[in-house]
Order: C-alpha cells, then sequence, then structure tokens
C-alpha cells in the first residue's frame, strides 16, 4: 500500500484541534472538493462511528476506526477514485499541536489519485488541505480566547 504522510504546526492547544479536525459540519472548510457529510451514525469521535463524505454527487462512505481524544484519529474512506485509511496523530508541540496525518491507499487507481494529491503544497493537495486546517484552527483558537 503506498504511503504518504505530512506534518504541520499549529498555534492552537491540542482540544481545539482536535474538536475542529472531527467537527464533520466543518469540514468542508478545509478539505478540497467536500460538499456535505451524511449519515452519520454516532459520535464522530467514536471507533465504528460511519458517516458518508461527499465530494458533489460522488460519496465516499467513511468508518472510524481509531479515536482516542485529543490525540488520534483514524479512518477508513473509500470511492472508486481513492480508498484507503488516513490516520492523524496530534502532540503537544511549544505553543501548539503538532499534526502528523498518514495517508494509505488501496489498489492501483487510488494509488494514482493520491500520488497527484501527495505532490505539492497547492490548494487540494494532502498538505495543502493540511496547511488550511491549520489557519483555520488557529483562528478557532483566537476566537476562544
Amino acid at each position: 500500500m503506498p504511503s504518504y504522510t505530512f506534518t504541520t504546526h499549529v498555534a492552537a492547544p491540542i482540544e481545539v484541534v482536535f474538536d475542529l479536525w472531527t467537527n464533520l459540519d466543518r469540514m468542508r472548510e478545509w478539505v478540497g472538493g467536500v460538499t456535505r457529510v451524511t449519515d452519520v451514525s454516532g459520535p464522530v469521535d467514536r471507533v465504528g462511528t460511519r458517516y458518508t463524505t461527499w465530494f458533489g454527487r460522488m460519496k465516499s462512505p467513511t468508518e472510524v476506526i481509531e479515536a482516542e481524544r485529543p490525540r488520534l484519529f483514524a479512518t477508513r474512506f473509500g470511492n472508486a477514485i481513492l480508498r484507503g485509511t488516513n490516520r492523524t496523530i496530534l502532540e503537544p508541540a511549544g505553543d501548539g499541536t503538532r499534526i502528523t496525518q498518514t495517508f494509505e491507499t488501496v489498489g492501483l487507481i487510488s494509488a494514482i489519485s493520491a500520488r497527484v494529491f501527495a505532490a505539492g503544497s497547492y490548494r487540494g493537495s494532502f498538505q495543502g488541505e493540511l496547511e488550511a486546517f491549520a489557519r483555520l484552527a488557529e483562528a478557532e483558537a483566537a476566537s476562544r480566547s
């Protein structure tokens, strides 16, 4: 399985970062192409919870496979274009939180798609989305203080 790991630092407390990371209503603010999330079966920070992430008319069934507030959140996701797992580790670091996100893909088409999203830090790339999330979390933390 191809694997891609990305990191960034967020100038926000780990609890704020985890809460925003698991807020499905706000996912479209930082994950490129997400138009909505539906069919949420339970608390998103609980293993076994399922939901559907929509990219326009394309859906991606998702299941929470690891959750340990406030430091770990992992999902298994998949559709015809991109499927695999996404594991995110949050660690206190200096004045904020270090995010380490690892994508592992399954299948040839997913491997090719992931390679496109893994290249660079443009808006819509994995790193670009992570940086957009960091800016959003920092603004969220500032609004709470």
